[in-house]
Formats: structure tokens, sequence, C-alpha cells
């Protein structure tokens, strides 16, 4: 009899994260998060516009050109508004339906942006696990050492958007 591999926490709750992904509204990047405490989830959330709003895939993206935080190049980039981030959903949820995310651990597609990081900072949550990197994550790498939350990424490829 051969004995059945079982997935560590970490690639479970990975695994739920591309489910939650999967609901994703916005091509460029299609990520999900989940909040997990003591490996029970409290939260989740996708990339998505906020309710009643229209989303990417029924309206297009809206794009705007800007800076990213930790970018001292002056380079615009191109960036969609109409959505807000997995993470940002994930932790709006949790305040929605009255649950504290105080030294969860945040599971996310990719390496949070400088905003989403000071809301992770702000929620308490106490490590963050990505699948991958970000290509403007050095602030949010910063922040996180600064503030002692321990971020594990699984794999050093970047994201490819679509246009």
């Amino acid at each position: 009899m051969s004995k059945r591999s079982r997935p560590n926490w970490d690639a479970y709750f990975i695994k739920m994260m591309e489910a939650v992904a999967s609901r994703a509204t916005c091509g460029r990047g299609r990520a999900g998060c989940v909040v997990v405490r003591n490996n029970h989830i409290l939260s989740t959330g996708y990339v998505g516009s906020p309710p009643g709003l229209s989303h990417c895939d029924e309206k297009g993206h809206l794009m705007i050109k800007s800076t990213e935080e930790g970018d001292d190049s002056g380079k615009l980039h191109d960036h969609c508004v109409r959505t807000i981030h997995a993470e940002q959903n994930a932790i709006v949820h949790a305040a929605r339906i009255g649950v504290a995310l105080e030294g969860s651990t945040l599971y996310v597609k990719m390496e949070p942006c400088s905003v989403c990081a000071r809301m992770i900072i702000a929620a308490g949550i106490k490590r963050v696990v990505c699948k991958q990197k970000y290509h403007t994550a050095s602030l949010t790498r910063k922040m996180f050492t600064q503030v002692g939350i321990k971020l594990d990424v699984l794999n050093d490829k970047e994201p490819e958007y679509e246009e």
C-alpha cells in the first residue's frame, strides 16, 4: 500500500487562494486571498469592484498612468483602478462581518502592493505567504521587515498581465 502525500498547510491554503481567485473580475492579475488563523479560514477576497459597481469583465479596464510607490525613476505604469485588490477585499470583508484578523496569516497570489501592505500591518496580520513575487514590492518588503511581519514567497516568477 503506497502512502498518500498530503499537502502542507501552506500548499493547502495556496490552492484555496487559487479557487477564490477564480472569482476575480479583472484580468490584470486575477488574484485571490485567504486569511487564516490556527489553520481555520477567517476571510477571503478576490480582485473585483466594490458591490454595485461595474467589473472589468463587464465594462473593460479603467486604466490610468501613475508612478509606483518605491519606484524613484518617475516611470509611469499602467494601472487599473476599477477594482480593489484581493487583500483589500479580504480585510474589508472581515471588518463587515466582525472578524478580527490579529495574529493571522494571509495567503495571496503575489507580494502585496504598498497600499495593501499598510492595510495588512494595520489589521494585525503577522505572516504573509505569496505564490509569487511582485515587480514593485521592495517597499512592501521593507515595511514588513520593519514591523516584523514574516513574508514567505514560494516562487520567484513575476506575474504577466493581460493588456
